[in-house]
């Protein structure tokens, strides 16, 4: 649940003061300062280094009647509870929270919106990235997509993040090449887009390459660049070489139920799209040397095929599984269907990353929970398993970070 109370900002209580004693430059210095550094605005206190002051700014330009944060540390709910203040006879808006400086985000501001929420069909329509950060995350349109539309994030990301070194481009060295193709499916009765990214060098003359799987392609390529992060782990010696297959969805509704442990699209996995790989790519057939993989409903999806195909998929990696997803639900209870699986299988030729965000909880889905659930049945089922934790939310902004933890966890060069 996300704190309201009240915190107070040293810098901003130190501007107001100055406001109150006349000090005419008092504002446009602050506003000065802000334009330099950006905002949010991060303060630390002596005496505490887990924890600092982010306090979240608006300049008003006299049309301004609310600001409302909506995502990051307000949540996604509950909007007029994390309204900003303003500052009186000043085009100054602001809101503190107190947060954890390894946290990392993302954002955005309404301004002049209803306070009613999303769910009673009033706050959400004016959703726009800070002005004043110049972090931000997009998420671009799919042209192959009617109802895709771009949208923006600000960042928020404190000083002790986790550093996001493999995701940045280098212009030196080789890069691999991705190839599109469309695959169609006898078995689900539809078709998708496939993404092939080939290594550097790719050749067909040496060792078959490893081969790793992921769900949700266009995700994996807009808003994890994994072909980015393949280039620079492999440039710099860290994994081997790997041929990567990246599957679209062809629709949201599709996504839904191909993902959440349906057995006709792991036969579509085993009996046409491997196949099709193994025609197409020079790569491995061993199971110890294929990983699947995915992010949330992806997650959960790769552990079911390492769980009803062990003898193709050797790993999984699941960033955010879903694994509290139930069959046959009761209302607001996870089920945890996948893990009662596992503990009724018996212990299978499958190694495991797994990760969660400490803020992924929403609603009545415990999403560390069932993470933590997950990881110690397979640990007493005898499994190897990877488990890390990150403090942030269900969002690619730290997925895009840690997918290179889980290839050098489950592929890394010792």
């Amino acid at each position: 649940m996300v704190a309201t109370q009240t915190q107070i900002s040293p810098r901003i209580s130190s501007l107001q003061r100055a406001l109150e004693v006349g000090d005419p430059m008092a504002l446009e210095t602050f506003w000065q300062e802000i334009m330099q550094s950006g905002t949010p605005l991060i303060e630390t206190s002596e005496g505490d280094d887990r924890h600092a002051l982010v306090t979240f700014l608006w300049r008003d330009k006299g049309e301004t009647q609310n600001v409302v944060i909506w995502g990051g540390p307000a949540g996604l709910d509950h909007p007029q509870d994390h309204q900003m203040t303003h500052l009186p006879d000043t085009d100054l808006w602001y809101k503190t929270y107190r947060l954890q400086m390894d946290l990392r985000g993302v954002y955005t501001l309404s301004t002049n919106d209803s306070l009613i929420d999303q769910e009673n069909g009033g706050f959400g329509t004016r959703f726009i990235p800070d002005p004043l950060n110049p972090k931000r995350f997009v998420a671009h349109k799919d042209e192959e997509k009617p109802d895709s539309q771009e949208v923006v994030f600000s960042i928020l990301e404190l000083p002790d993040a986790p550093v996001q070194t493999w995701i940045v481009p280098h212009t030196d060295g080789a890069k691999g090449k991705i190839h599109t193709h469309r695959l169609r499916s006898q078995i689900l009765n539809n078709e998708r887009r496939i993404w092939v990214y080939t290594p550097a060098d790719y050749t067909e003359r040496n060792e078959p390459y490893r081969l790793l799987l992921l769900f949700d392609g266009w995700e994996y390529i807009d808003l994890i660049p994994t072909p980015t992060i393949l280039d620079n782990l492999v440039r710099e010696g860290k994994i081997p070489p790997l041929v990567t297959v990246l599957i679209d969805n062809p629709d949201g509704e599709t996504r839904n139920r191909e993902l959440t442990c349906h057995q006709p699209f792991v036969d579509f996995l085993t009996q046409e799209l491997m196949p099709w790989v193994h025609e197409h790519y020079h790569v491995s057939s061993d199971p110890a040397r294929t990983i699947v993989g995915g992010c949330s409903f992806g997650g959960l999806a790769a552990a079911f095929a390492g769980l009803r195909a062990p003898s193709t998929f050797g790993n999984v990696l699941a960033q955010s599984g879903s694994f509290w997803w139930d069959k046959d639900p009761e209302d607001d209870i996870q089920q945890e269907w996948i893990i009662q699986q596992f503990i009724a299988s018996p212990p299978l030729p499958l190694r495991f990353y797994l990760e969660v965000g400490l803020k992924e909880d929403l609603g009545w889905i415990y999403m560390v929970g069932c993470n933590r659930h997950m990881r110690d049945v397979l640990k007493l089922k005898g499994y190897e398993v990877h488990y890390a934790e990150f403090n942030g939310y269900h969002h690619n902004v730290s997925h895009r970070g840690s997918l290179a933890n889980g290839l050098l966890a489950l592929i890394g060069k010792q």
